[in-house]
């Protein structure tokens, strides 16, 4: 076990590596290179009522409230996964933390990531499809939030339980939890109806997310059914991290130059 630890100690330093390398590689484009990213800020609006003196009436208005940073938060969904996986490996006492809960089939760093880094890319994908009020982003960003905070439950809930005794609670529920967004933005991508016109890089993120989004949780699935080598609960947790770096860099570079379509 000690042995195996060490190593995934030593993935973890690796595949944080290339988390920052594209991170600082994205934000250098995004603030000096490209200046078409660079020039992309998304307005986020409040929507509210006001009273028309004219028409008597309540009417539904909105102002701008900021401009969103939209290639430096594409970088700081890579970045924030870099400081992830430096917390949990280099440090002596959080590496003890981990090591430890990894022994009980948890691991809460992994949920905290996901819930702040996939929170952000997911409210950064809302916007290019058009969702700019700052209700509507903060449900999104909180609801996706919830989705992987689940995850952390599901965990805590089944540390050390047996084949056939797993709780499956949270994790209906977080899947439902997830889907809400998305539910959110087809409704925006939808409401056009010229699907001719849908430019490639939204069917390329769509279709990246959709994939992205089943493999997670088909991971924990075989993790909790101790599918072959997923009865070692260390193979879920470096299928994980790859799944994480792999999902991540395209997702990642997708909405970057997705950016800079017209």
């Amino acid at each position: 076990m000690e042995i195996k630890l060490q190593k995934l100690r030593r993935f973890n330093i690796i595949m944080g590596a290339l988390h920052l390398v594209q991170g600082i590689a994205m934000l250098f484009l995004a603030t000096t290179v490209i200046q078409k990213i660079a020039e992309f800020s998304p307005t986020v609006t409040q929507n509210y009522l006001a009273f028309n003196e004219q028409t008597r009436s309540l009417e539904l208005t909105s102002k701008e409230l900021f401009q969103l940073p939209f290639g430096v938060l594409v970088a700081l969904f890579l970045i924030i996964s870099a400081i992830a996986h430096a917390i949990i490996s280099i440090p002596n006492k959080t590496n003890a933390i981990y090591n430890a809960d990894l022994q009980k089939g948890i691991n809460k760093f992994r949920w905290f990531e996901y819930s702040l880094s996939s929170s952000i890319m997911i409210v950064l994908i809302a916007t290019l499809f058009g969702i700019n009020d700052i209700a509507s982003l903060l449900l999104i960003f909180i609801v996706n939030a919830s989705m992987n905070l689940f995850g952390l439950v599901m965990e805590q809930l089944n540390s050390g339980s047996e084949k056939g005794k797993v709780n499956w609670g949270p994790f209906v529920w977080g899947s439902i939890a997830g889907l809400a967004p998305w539910i959110a933005i087809l409704l925006y991508m939808f409401g056009n109806g010229n699907f001719d016109r849908v430019p490639w890089f939204v069917w390329a993120i769509i279709g990246t997310y959709f994939v992205a989004f089943n493999t997670f949780p088909v991971n924990m699935i075989l993790q909790y059914k101790r599918v072959g080598k997923w009865k070692d609960y260390l193979h879920g947790e470096r299928i994980y991290i790859i799944l994480s770096l792999v999902a991540k860099s395209i997702l990642a570079w997708l909405v970057l130059f997705g950016a800079m379509q017209p």
